[in-house]
């Protein structure tokens, strides 16, 4: 077994496939990072709901999709943006407005992971890591 080399972009790939298969959930290796993006993609509505499984190791997220009546996920793309071979960081005036503003940018600040739009009003700017909408 090898080890994930970006445990985001692993993350982002499992909800996006999940997504596109049509599957009611997906569970995902836990981590505090993890939790902390799918509870912005809960509050802002791209999931229905997720719960922390216990198995005895790191744990698991078990993220319940979000879809509407013409079985259409709610994420429409979910992209990520920095990496580990080419970091992107942006001050809180540069920070990136998503498709206008309909998206979200998740963005890890010195206060915590947040969205574009909470990081402009802390004034605080850190490392751009998905874009969402």
């Amino acid at each position: 077994m090898s080890a994930i080399t970006d445990p985001v972009a692993d993350y982002l790939t499992r909800v996006r496939n999940a997504q596109a298969a049509g599957h009611k959930h997906v569970d995902i290796p836990a981590s505090k990072l993890k939790r902390a993006i799918t509870q912005i993609l809960q509050d802002k509505g791209f999931v229905e709901r997720y719960l922390n499984v216990e198995d005895g190791k790191q744990g698991l997220l078990r993220v319940y999709l979000k879809y509407g009546r013409n079985k259409k996920g709610a994420i429409k793309e979910i992209k990520r943006v920095s990496r580990p071979g080419l970091r992107r960081y942006a001050s809180a005036e540069e920070l990136p407005r998503v498709k206008d503003g309909l998206g979200i940018a998740i963005v890890s600040t010195s206060q915590g992971v947040m969205t574009d739009k909470e990081a402009r009003r802390a004034h605080v700017g850190g490392e751009v890591l998905a874009f969402v909408y």
